[in-house]
């Protein structure tokens, strides 16, 4: 599965202000994703809803996924 693929299920199902998947193999993916959606939401929350964005590809076409979750205070922090 292509990176920009995945940054597309992610934004159809998350209001991102920025949101960049990685990948050397195209299966074993790195992202940071950016959303006022994560505001108030623990982590495994957060994880929740990324991983309802990818569906099944989570079960066939990703095999392992990385990722960073902000919201936007927080990642603008960060710099």
């Amino acid at each position: 599965m292509q990176p920009k693929s995945i940054e597309e299920l992610i934004e159809n199902h998350i209001n991102c202000d920025f949101v960049k998947v990685e990948s050397d193999d195209l299966t074993h993916f790195t992202a940071v994703i950016v959303s006022e959606d994560f505001k108030d939401k623990s982590k495994l929350n957060r994880h929740r809803l990324v991983y309802a964005a990818l569906g099944d590809h989570m079960k066939s076409d990703i095999h392992a996924l990385s990722f960073q979750s902000y919201t936007p205070n927080e990642y603008n922090n960060l710099k």
